[in-house]
């Protein structure tokens, strides 16, 4: 099982980050890894609530894979999830949750994953912090170019 915890405080609103991250159809613009993204339409689940399918071709040094995810944002909770529908995962899941704070945004986000190629699983494993800690700066330097940065908060 490989598990990652990150919190980040940012000086943006709760509503700004939630935004930015919901954008799937967006991320090839700022997310160097992914070679292309196809999103279902969005569908209503309740609420405030939003699902939406999408299916990302990712590529690092020399792995290139396919995967399709269901992104659920709930703009009420300030929350997205991610879970799998299908790929080269036997688990994949994750969670943005976006809370209010003094300084702007807590960020908490939260992912789980294991690949069905036990050895692809153990070299992924190895560089997986760093591959986390890419993520979050790619989300943090496009919150810079959309809203400045030190963008006023809520």
């Amino acid at each position: 099982m490989a598990k990652h915890h990150v919190e980040r405080i940012l000086p943006y609103a709760p509503e700004q980050l939630f935004a930015l991250v919901g954008d799937v159809r967006a991320y090839p613009e700022f997310v160097p890894w992914i070679r292309s993204l196809r999103t279902g339409p969005e569908r209503p689940d309740g609420e405030g609530v939003t699902v939406l399918d999408a299916d990302a071709a990712v590529g690092f040094s020399f792995l290139k894979e396919r995967f399709s995810t269901r992104v659920r944002r709930d703009a009420g909770a300030l929350l997205i999830d991610v879970s799998l529908i299908s790929g080269p995962f036997r688990r994949l899941s994750n969670q943005w949750r976006f809370q209010a704070d003094p300084l702007g945004t807590k960020i908490i986000f939260d992912i789980d994953f294991e690949f069905k190629s036990k050895l692809l699983d153990i070299m992924l494993r190895a560089n997986f912090d760093l591959a986390v800690g890419k993520l979050i700066s790619c989300f943090e330097a496009r919150a810079q170019a959309l809203y400045g940065s030190a963008a006023a908060t809520a």
